[in-house]
């Protein structure tokens, strides 16, 4: 992200210039609000599909799209189930593959109408806004770390 005040090169989520010390909150909202991402899903023979963001989060469901990490970015997860678990196991529902992501990371478990990312133990913590976390709420456009992932929660 470049700083608008003298256009030094910093790291992507950095809140202040590595140069010149100016604030970068206020880029870092326009720069999320205009960015777009491709996004896809894998299908079962390994080809990338296209998906429709809008059409992914719409009619009650919601979504998960990695937005940094393991260079998967763009690839995004339907939430369609009442649970789906987040983890470094094969068979988890977003799988992410990295020492830094539990075995059994986290869960987003829909309760009523809402859906919540719950904590399972693990050892580098779940993040929603860069803020560790047991459970939380999720709302449109949160941002999840898990391990070295960034990912988008959206539902419509």
């Amino acid at each position: 992200m470049h700083c608008p005040e003298c256009g030094f090169e910093n790291a992507e989520g950095a809140n202040f210039c590595q140069s010149c010390g100016h604030s970068l909150a206020a880029a870092t909202q326009v720069h999320k609000s205009s960015s777009t991402t491709a996004t896809y899903r894998v299908g079962e023979t390994g080809e990338l599909i296209p998906v429709d963001v809008e059409e992914l989060a719409t009619h009650g469901h919601a979504a998960l799209i990695i937005r940094q990490g393991g260079n998967r970015v763009g690839e995004s997860f339907p939430l369609e189930r009442e649970r789906s678990s987040i983890g470094r196991r094969p068979d988890a529902e977003v799988f992410l593959d990295d020492v830094t992501v539990s075995r059994d990371h986290a869960l987003v478990v829909r309760r009523g109408g809402d859906f919540y990312l719950d904590d399972l133990g693990s050892l580098n913590g779940t993040y929603v806004n860069r803020n560790r976390i047991e459970s939380h709420r999720l709302a449109d456009g949160d941002e999840l770390q898990i391990g070295k992932y960034k990912l988008s929660f959206l539902q419509r």
